[in-house]
């Protein structure tokens, strides 16, 4: 299993493997305009900058930046953000399984749907290339191949589905309540589902926070074996930022938690 340095949260859901499903090819130039949607955000904006510390077990296992910057790639003239995460192995671990991870989404900032994604990773010598062009108003994506498939409606990458995530309205959430983000995952279209179990003030390195608590809905027996063995907490704010990740998996333990922030859109739920 390839560490999960960068993105906790997506990269777990890509683990998950529920109801994948492949997209079938098409041509572009048949698909319908269906045109684009409008979605809200007031969770985060350009200037934004989050740093996460990884354990795994009792070793500092990596590090790992996510950047919010105004997008030089947009699509049919709209503006987008530019989001970066880059994430690496630090100290001992970087000794005997190196990792550097890089990717990039660009986000449209009126439907919080990507129009691109890029992703270069090397973890332990395996190499991960991948570029993504979305054409949402056709409901389509190209890979790098220059092949054109199908996609459900604004669907998200990787990366975008962490920051989505963050622009849905939970003020109104109840307990047991699921959210599901449709994503494309390594070519194929994957439903991520986190159920919301309530609120909870806890402590890290970065302060108290005041948080609200979301397990995934996993498939029993792949890499967890309930889904209590992961868990998320995000604040309980306009910023929805996740502030620490914890998980038991099937061949040990990984923590994730945010070390430093700067340049938040709101007022941050700290003790």
């Amino acid at each position: 299993m390839k560490t999960p340095i960068l993105l906790f949260v997506a990269l777990i859901g890509a683990l998950m493997l529920q109801a994948q499903v492949k997209p079938s090819k098409t041509n572009v130039d048949h698909l319908p305009n269906l045109g684009f949607r409008n979605s809200p955000n007031y969770a985060f904006d350009i200037g934004e900058q989050l740093t996460y510390r990884l354990h795994y077990g009792i070793i500092d296992a990596g590090t790992a930046t996510l950047k919010v910057e105004d997008s030089k790639d947009t699509y049919s003239g709209r503006e987008a953000y530019k989001i970066v995460g880059t994430g690496q192995s630090t100290g001992a671990f970087d000794w005997f399984f190196k990792v550097r991870d890089y990717y990039e989404t660009h986000i449209d900032k009126q439907g919080m749907f990507p129009v691109r994604f890029r992703r270069y990773c090397d973890e332990g010598g395996y190499i991960i290339q991948q570029d993504y062009t979305f054409l949402p108003d056709r409901r389509a994506f190209r890979n790098m191949k220059g092949e054109n498939y199908n996609s459900p409606e604004f669907v998200q990458d990787m990366l975008s589905s962490y920051y989505y995530a963050r622009t849905l309205d939970y003020s109104n959430a109840r307990v047991g309540d699921v959210y599901t983000i449709t994503a494309l995952v390594d070519d194929e279209i994957v439903p991520l589902k986190m159920k919301y179990i309530g609120k909870e003030t806890i402590t890290i390195d970065a302060g108290k926070f005041r948080c609200l608590k979301f397990v995934p809905v996993v498939q029993r027996g792949r890499v967890f074996k309930n889904e209590q063995d992961l868990k998320v907490w995000i604040t309980d704010d306009l910023n929805h930022i996740p502030v620490l990740a914890e998980a038991e998996i099937l061949v040990g333990s990984i923590k994730m938690e945010l070390q430093k922030y700067s340049g938040v859109r709101n007022w941050i739920a700290k003790i």
